[in-house]
């Protein structure tokens, strides 16, 4: 683009990461933030940033302004493009090759002295990087997650119009429905005692588009649950909602493998072998002690009651009379590892509510360890094949419940095969399926859907269950399916409910009477009454996917205004106080603990603002 004949005009002719040595002997405009500023003497370079890069501009002494500026200054320069000296190419730079000799420089915008540097300078603490996301947003790592995040949400976007998806919005202001977790709520102005639901997804939505006739919806929905947050978890969060009419599992599966293949290969230059591998629930628990297992390395749970059953191991053996389990890792050449060290793992081991870890360091003799003494007389051999094991290699033991013994070797498993570097390095995507249908609630003795009550059980007839009482729900299996990826639950998805008798069945084994369906579901089971194709569904999170893209382990980095763990916005202090008048408008009448509360945390503040001033 060519500068303007107007030598007034600011107007940027090219961006700050443009010039390359084409450009010499142009005349050029740019405009953007002083990314740092060197004085040598009556002449100043000025690295200029935006978000396309970085160009060195060189001023003189007629610039006066140029002793006046400082970093994150918002400037425009006007100039000619030259060539650097050979000695003084930055080869690390597209730009090096060039520089700007400025003719005029105008400053546009002033800035205080940022709360942290914007270019190089040590992390700053997470805290005050949400409190000035703004100025955090400008560092060089920010902008490139949040450049690739749109980047890889376009490529899916194109990935799925390709395969005919309509992009259809569903509300935002909707019904409370239960899907797991609890909503939020917003209150009605205009109906007094009413709410609205923030959606937790567009589930009941996009089943009705299905009845409507719309047999491939897609979008890049805003879902909000009010659930305690963790590095994978925010309050709001996005999602990559699909629906599929007239198909099973295989068809959803094909169709989502396009669509990342395609925008792999277009963002990340990567060519993903598909078909992804199929993975039963009950096989990735026994295996791998987590229905989201990383599969990068080995390192499996071996069951190993045969050999505890003729061990003279007593509290094996009391396990297993009981009903429970006994089972084991291999640690590849953990052997080294100190006493102390193992004792660490005991005590992890705790928090997942093992009542002990038992160790055994692999040897053909018997070995070292608590365990050696009952290894004897061919005993190791025969352990070492049941694991899996070699020699130098830490065994690891829990006996307990089946829900105890998986969960807790399955955390030692990710965390020492992270620890002691047997990741390899991949993409390796897993679907999960066949999740059970329901799970029985000891404290409120009733039975909840693993999933949502929307999934359709892999046996239509629910096994002949005559009723939430009776026994057999437990073993049925549900139509539901999650994609994994290195370890992280990508999302879920499942064949949905069609017909109206299985929803109503499903509902009234969940204990939802029939004035409750009706109230709460009842425009679903009306449209499901009207000719509902047989259907299904998944939704992928983008905030994590596109966090795992970029190897970071938290997707606060690739959102632009997250949250905190607390759910709170540092940067606009929200959630925040409103008016009484406010609340009268939507007929809210706080109640004295939120009122006590709010008066805290009003003194707070005036405590803050006092010492500050």
């Amino acid at each position: 683009m060519a500068a303007t004949e107007d030598a007034r005009d600011w107007r940027r002719t090219h961006t700050c990461g443009e010039l390359r040595a084409e450009h010499i002997g142009q005349e050029v405009v740019l405009n953007g933030w002083v990314n740092a500023r060197r004085d040598h003497g009556s002449i100043y370079f000025v690295d200029m940033r935006d978000r396309y890069g970085i160009t060195q501009v060189v001023l003189d002494e007629t610039n006066a302004d140029a002793v006046k500026l400082s970093s994150e200054d918002v400037i425009s320069v006007r100039g000619e493009v030259i060539a650097r000296s050979e000695g003084n190419v930055n080869t690390e730079r597209p730009t090096g090759a060039i520089e700007v000799k400025v003719t005029r420089l105008e400053i546009l915008a002033k800035s205080e002295t940022p709360p942290f540097e914007v270019a190089g300078g040590d992390e700053p603490a997470v805290e005050i990087r949400l409190r000035h996301r703004y100025v955090d947003l400008r560092r060089a790592g920010m902008q490139r997650n949040i450049l690739h995040r749109g980047h890889f949400i376009g490529a899916m976007r194109r990935a799925f119009e390709a395969q005919g998806f309509c992009d259809i919005e569903t509300p935002v202001l909707t019904k409370a429905t239960p899907e797991g977790a609890r909503d939020y709520l917003v209150p009605s102005r205009v109906h007094p005692g009413s709410f609205y639901a923030l959606p937790q997804s567009p589930q009941i939505f996009k089943q009705i588009l299905m009845v409507s006739g719309f047999d491939r919806y897609y979008q890049v929905a805003r879902c909000f649950r009010d659930e305690d947050l963790r590095a994978d978890r925010q309050p709001d969060f996005t999602q990559l909602d699909v629906e599929m009419s007239f198909v099973e599992e295989e068809d959803v599966f094909a169709v989502w493998e396009r669509a990342l293949v395609e925008t792999f290969r277009e963002v990340m230059h990567v060519e993903l072998p598909v078909p992804f591998p199929r993975l039963t629930y009950a096989e990735s628990m026994e295996r791998f002690g987590s229905d989201k297992p990383d599969t990068r390395f080995a390192m499996e749970l071996a069951d190993v009651a045969a050999w505890a059953a003729e061990s003279d191991f007593q509290v094996f053996k009391n396990v297993l009379a009981s009903g429970g389990r006994v089972m084991g890792i291999a640690v590849p050449g953990g052997a080294e590892l100190s006493r102390k060290a193992i004792d660490q793992l005991g005590a992890y081991a705790g928090e997942f509510g093992a009542k002990g870890l038992a160790w055994w360091k692999a040897a053909a003799d018997g070995g070292s360890g608590p365990l050696a003494r009952f290894a004897t007389d061919g005993k190791a051999t025969t352990l070492m094949e049941a694991l899996g094991a070699s020699e130098g290699d830490l065994c690891l033991f829990v006996a307990d419940t089946e829900k105890v013994v998986r969960r807790t070797l399955g955390e030692l498993r990710v965390k020492l095969g992270r620890e002691r570097g047997l990741v390899q390095p991949g993409w390796n995507f897993r679907w999960v399926t066949r999740f059970p249908m329901f799970e029985f609630d000891d404290e409120s003795g009733r039975w909840n859907s693993s999933h949502h009550p929307f999934t359709a059980p892999s046996d239509w007839d629910l096994a002949g269950a005559t009723g939430p009482e009776d026994p057999a729900l437990g073993g049925l299996e549900s139509r539901a399916y999650d994609l994994v990826l290195n370890g992280w639950e990508l999302g879920s998805g499942s064949i949905r409910i069609h017909r109206t008798d299985v929803q109503r069945r499903i509902f009234e084994i969940l204990g939802i009477g029939e004035d409750e369906q009706r109230a709460k579901f009842g425009f679903l089971l009306d449209a499901l009454k009207y000719g509902a194709p047989p259907h299904g569904g998944f939704a992928m999170g983008l905030d994590r996917i596109c966090a795992l893209t970029l190897g970071l382990d938290n997707i606060r980095d690739v959102i632009a205004f997250p949250k905190t763990t607390s759910a709170a916005d540092l940067m606009c202090d929200a959630p925040s106080p409103v008016t009484d008048e406010q609340l009268r408008d939507v007929h809210i009448a706080l109640a004295p603990s939120a009122i006590a509360a709010r008066e805290r945390a009003a003194q707070a503040a005036d405590v803050s603002d006092a010492s500050e001033s």
